[in-house]
């Protein structure tokens, strides 16, 4: 299938962004560079936006310091936070089409899923709002000598915030939103791939710090390279850094942070397993593990890419699971009909056609796709990969595309072990006709999340990884924790009686 139809007019609406935000304004920046935004459909520049060099940077932390110490923000009641933040999220909702759009510029994702990632986002900012306004900010206990000390949870402070181009508005929510929520001060640095829809973010900001409802120096938003983003992780005053992206770039941010005992929050990779049990039901099984593995086109870190099934059943989860990728419509993202689109960029395809071509060459068999199938467009096909060994690249390294390894096992033992058997441990899946026994495997599977015949994506609940997959939890109330530090004041017991 190919084509060469190309968008009409949705990317001359999109401008370029010729200042950077600092401190909840747009300002020039003191350099002269330019971050071209490309559209992985067409392939033509979407838009630029002006890169933020090391002194915009230090202007940045600067007036976070400055804002956090001053202490406005961070007196203000939690729950008048929460409102600011209800009100970020009604603006957002306004802009809806606009960042839809972007979203299907930046990631490649197609009409459908991008309309519907951004209400599900703006879900996820008023989710913050609401777990917000239960938080007790002080609690009295009672110690064994009669007095009472008073737990207090108090913002972490001036946070630097490091997010990936694969979901820039959802990844804002689960970190600026509860930084903000808990009084923090925030330095946001943007994806140069995806810095478009955090520039609308900014835009809401601004309009919130001129009606004087979020102070000045709060928030700032700066698209930068790796060498700018690594001053941000070293710079003195940042209290701390919370960063969502790969494994290798999250033990970067830890070593370099370590240096100074900053505190950290990381939210990594993944390659992730589906356990398809020999009493399981097929028809389960394909309603939620091709989707599951493809969402995003494979660019999503919970993708489950590894389908473990046994000897017995192999032959009909591949026939079946072939078939169930021939039935999902991928093309033209700004078509309303098609569920897949292109991959973010050509780096990124490239990356996916590497991991591809090395799995042919340990042994892996191309079952199914394995090309581009469209003539422009950073395109891979929804690609499986039979006959795959555990220890095989394909099956140890996050991808970030649409493809699946096929990996045998002899028993439920064998498969627990399979899917332990790797440095990640973020998401995971379990299928089988028996519910609980689904639950009890699904309680040996080092793993953050585990579905058991199903496929629930709910980020309002805790989120996170084991192992290299992550360190701190996002989503709910212990999302929200991150952001706090805790203090204990004791107060004198009460005097003997006389």
């Amino acid at each position: 299938m190919t084509t060469t139809e190309l968008p009409a007019d949705q990317l001359a609406t999109i401008e370029d962004r010729e200042q950077v935000f600092i401190g909840g304004r747009w300002v020039d920046s003191s350099g002269d560079e330019w971050i071209d935004v490309v559209d992985s459909w067409s392939e033509r520049t979407a838009a630029r936006v002006r890169a933020a060099t090391s002194d915009d940077m230090a202007r940045a932390v600067d007036a976070a310091r400055a804002s956090f110490d001053d202490g406005t923000w961070a007196s203000t009641p939690i729950t008048e936070r929460a409102d600011v933040i209800d009100e970020i999220a009604t603006r957002l909702e306004a802009r809806t089409e606009e960042l839809t759009t972007l979203g299907i510029v930046e990631v490649g994702v197609t009409l459908p899923v991008s309309a519907m990632t951004q209400q599900m986002t703006i879900g996820l900012f008023r989710a913050v709002a609401a777990e917000a306004r239960k938080v007790a900010l002080v609690e009295e206990r009672t110690r064994a000598d009669g007095g009472v000390s008073r737990i207090l949870k108090e913002p972490t402070g001036v946070v630097g915030v490091i997010i990936p181009w694969n979901g820039p508005i959802g990844t804002i929510a689960f970190k600026v939103i509860p930084a903000l929520a808990a009084g923090c001060s925030v330095v946001l640095k943007t994806s140069p791939e995806a810095c478009l829809s955090p520039s609308v973010f900014a835009d809401v900001i601004g309009e919130l710090v001129a009606e004087g409802r979020i102070p000045e120096g709060v928030v700032s938003v700066l698209a930068a390279d790796r060498e700018v983003s690594e001053q941000l992780v070293t710079n003195p005053e940042v209290d701390h850094i919370t960063f969502t992206g790969s494994t290798a770039v999250g033990r970067r941010i830890m070593s370099l942070a370590g240096d100074r005992v900053a505190k950290v929050s990381l939210e990594l990779g993944g390659k992730s397993a589906a356990i398809i049990l020999d009493d399981a039901d097929l028809q389960t099984v394909m309603a939620n593990v091709p989707m599951g593995g493809c969402m995003q086109s494979g660019q999503a870190c919970i993708a489950l890419t590894r389908v473990l099934v046994s000897r017995a059943r192999h032959d009909e989860v591949v026939a079946a699971y072939k078939a169930a990728l021939g039935m999902i419509p991928m093309g033209n993202p700004w078509e309303q009909t098609n569920f897949l689109g292109p991959l973010t960029s050509q780096r990124q395809r490239d990356r996916v056609e590497s991991y591809i071509e090395t799995a042919k060459a340990e042994g892996g068999e191309v079952v199914h796709g394995g090309g581009r199938g469209f003539d422009h467009g950073y395109f891979v096909e929804p690609t499986i990969i039979d006959n795959v060994r555990n220890d095989m690249r394909i099956a140890q390294e996050e991808v970030f595309g649409p493809v699946i390894s096929i990996i045998t096992y002899e028993d439920e033992d064998d498969a627990v072990a399979i899917a332990n058997d790797s440095i990640y441990g973020l998401s995971g899946a379990v299928f089988t006709a028996d519910v609980e026994h689904g639950f009890e495997v699904a309680k040996r599977i080092r793993t953050g999340t585990v579905n058991v015949n199903t496929s629930v994506i709910d980020f309002t609940l805790p989120f996170g990884g084991y192992k290299q997959s992550g360190v701190g939890r996002e989503g709910g109330p212990e999302g929200l924790d991150e952001f706090f530090e805790t203090k204990t004041v004791h107060l004198p017991a009460p005097a003997p009686a006389q």
